[in-house]
C-alpha cells in the first residue's frame, strides 16, 4: 500500500477540493479539482487543459489540504500516473460517485472524462 492508513482516513474524510498538478509545454499547471480516492487510485473527471496535458505527459501531482480558520489542520500530497479513460458507463459511473461526495447533482459535469490516477507515493502531514 502506497498511501499511509491515517493518510487515507484523511483523503476519504470530507469533500474537499484538490489542486491537480501537471505540465504544459514544460511549465506546471495547477487546477482546482473534485476527486474520489479509494484503494491507492484518485479518481477525477475533467475537460479541457488539465486534460490535455494528462493525454501529452500522464505525471500529475495532487495536493488536498484541509484548513479552520486559516489554519491548515492537515495536508497530503500525491504523486502518480494518470490514465484517461474514454469509456461513457465508467465516466458517468465515476462522475456520479464524485458529485455524490460532494452533494452536487449526479449528472452534473456530463461532458466531463474520467482520469485515474495511480498513486506512486504519498506525504502527509497533520498539525
Amino acid at each position: 500500500m502506497t498511501v499511509p492508513p491515517e493518510a487515507e482516513r484523511l483523503l476519504e474524510s470530507e469533500p474537499l477540493m484538490a489542486h491537480l498538478g501537471t505540465c504544459s509545454e514544460g511549465r506546471p499547471h495547477v487546477a482546482p479539482v473534485w476527486y474520489r480516492y479509494e484503494d491507492d487510485v484518485v479518481e477525477i473527471v475533467t475537460t479541457g487543459r488539465k486534460l490535455a496535458n494528462i493525454r501529452e505527459n500522464p505525471r500529475v501531482a495532487l495536493s488536498i489540504q484541509a484548513d479552520e480558520g486559516g489554519d491548515t489542520k492537515w495536508m497530503v500530497t500525491l504523486l502518480g500516473t494518470a490514465t484517461v479513460v474514454d469509456d461513457a458507463a465508467g465516466t458517468g459511473a465515476a462522475r456520479r460517485r464524485i458529485n455524490e461526495k460532494y452533494d452536487a447533482d449526479p449528472d452534473a459535469y456530463a461532458e466531463n472524462t474520467l482520469v485515474r490516477v495511480e498513486i506512486g507515493s504519498a506525504s502527509y502531514q497533520t498539525y
